[in-house]
């Protein structure tokens, strides 16, 4: 009989498992889990929205002060336009950029605090309604099973309780066999307590497998009534999983510009300017403007004529006097779609002599520091002016304007009269000072 009660203990090494009493908290834990990873997702989308703003702010930074660079640069002819569609790429890619933060944040973060709000209903008193409707039906659920569960560890106690009495009785007994001081009266009542302890443990053994018996009658119900309120647990579980699930996909559309077509289209747009480009073409306006094919004003005679205003030769200083307004008719300027950096910021005088030898320009002109088509930082201030008369530049370095024209003066009058400027239409050049008058 002795030590037969291990067989009816349960075993001590089992697993932390549902079915055990309390165990079912990591359950209701996933309701308040669910709602913080809801919260989790509206953070990293949040993050995500920043990061691409700072991105599409970057690149119109970027295209921005190349695009000014370019265009003042010395660059011309479809290369240029080539060169600038790359500019306008940037100033696309930025504005889908913003797109994908506006979606985001307007479309996926709303989306998901919309879902956390229906899903997840906040009670009074902490906690929510879901997690307290869990607790409470597990609760019920396992009472009647914890009851019958704490009665049955009580009869295993007492019942391996009366096996340790009933071998300490017999072990008791063998020894007083043994010993001769033992009398047969003393050995009689040693016997006695070994059948009352056999006795005592027999009982308890009767009492705990009748609690282990009942334990296990309520089990199915206790098993059945768990599972109910985990499947009610699973399926707001399900719900969330599918959510998010469908929430990725909406978010992977909105990050993935390969499948928006206006990003194609951007791409495809940029390769036709790229191959639009002409080398031939650009060639033959660079001849015309800035080569032999330049029209020449050949000298010619010329009669006097007092009344007509002669512009300030530029070797010598001009007349006091002002300068009477010319009646001639002046042709517009020819047009072009970028002037070069040395139009712009070089003063270039189209007479020479023997004596005078043209500047030589390296061709880094920023002794190898810095961006080679940034702006001389040597012009003085720019300052609005307006013509008083008309005027016509006789060489390609002068500008050509109305009277009431107004235009911008980027350096003051040098020693000869004459004063550099930009026309509102981005042409620049050389006028005689007094022709105009600051605004």
């Amino acid at each position: 009989m002795s030590g037969s009660y291990d067989e009816f203990a349960v075993a001590d090494d089992t697993m932390d498992s549902f079915w055990e009493v309390g165990n079912y908290k990591r359950a209701v834990k996933r309701v308040d889990d669910g709602h913080r990873l809801c919260n989790d997702l509206m953070g990293c989308l949040q993050e995500r929205a920043k990061i691409e703003k700072a991105y599409g702010d970057q690149l119109t930074a970027w295209s921005k002060r190349w695009r000014q660079l370019i265009e003042k640069g010395p660059q011309y002819g479809s290369v240029e336009r080539a060169w600038l569609a790359v500019m306008t790429e940037a100033e696309k890619v930025s504005e889908l950029h913003q797109d994908v933060k506006n979606n985001l944040m307007n479309e996926d973060v709303e989306k998901v605090k919309n879902w956390q709000k229906e899903a997840y209903h906040k009670q009074m008193i902490g906690g929510f309604k879901e997690a307290k409707e869990a607790d409470e039906g597990f609760k019920k659920a396992q009472k009647p099973w914890a009851k019958k569960l704490k009665e049955m560890e009580a009869a295993k106690k007492s019942y391996h309780m009366a096996c340790k009495e009933e071998k300490l009785a017999a072990a008791r007994e063998a020894n007083g066999k043994t010993e001769a001081s033992v009398t047969a009266d003393q050995q009689k009542k040693l016997h006695e307590k070994v059948d009352k302890c056999k006795q005592d443990a027999q009982k308890a053994k009767e009492k705990y497998e009748k609690s282990l018996e009942e334990l296990n009658k309520c089990t199915p119900q206790y098993m059945e009534s768990m599972e109910q309120v985990f499947d009610q647990c699973q399926q707001h579980e399900i719900r969330r999983l599918t959510f998010l699930k469908e929430a990725l996909l909406d978010i992977k559309r909105h990050l993935n510009l390969t499948e928006n077509q206006s990003y194609s289209t951007i791409y495809r747009e940029l390769e036709r300017t790229i191959l639009s480009s002409n080398t031939q073409e650009d060639l033959k306006w660079f001849s015309n403007n800035h080569g032999p094919g330049m029209h020449m004003n050949w000298p010619a005679f010329e009669e006097y004529n007092p009344d007509q205003a002669a512009a300030p030769p530029k070797k010598k200083k001009p007349d006091g006097a002002p300068p009477t307004p010319s009646t001639d008719h002046v042709a517009p300027p020819g047009d072009r779609s970028s002037v070069s950096s040395y139009e712009k910021n070089q003063a270039y005088s189209t007479e020479w002599s023997d004596d005078e030898q043209p500047a030589t320009h390296s061709g880094n002109e920023n002794g190898g520091n810095g961006n080679s088509f940034e702006e001389d930082s040597s012009t003085g201030k720019a300052v609005r002016v307006r013509a008083l008369y008309d005027y016509e530049g006789q060489e390609q370095d002068e500008l050509t304007f109305k009277a009431g024209e107004e235009l911008t003066k980027t350096e003051d009058e040098d020693e000869q009269g004459w004063c550099r400027g930009r026309l509102d239409s981005g042409r620049e050049g050389l006028y005689p000072a007094n022709y105009v008058e600051p605004i």
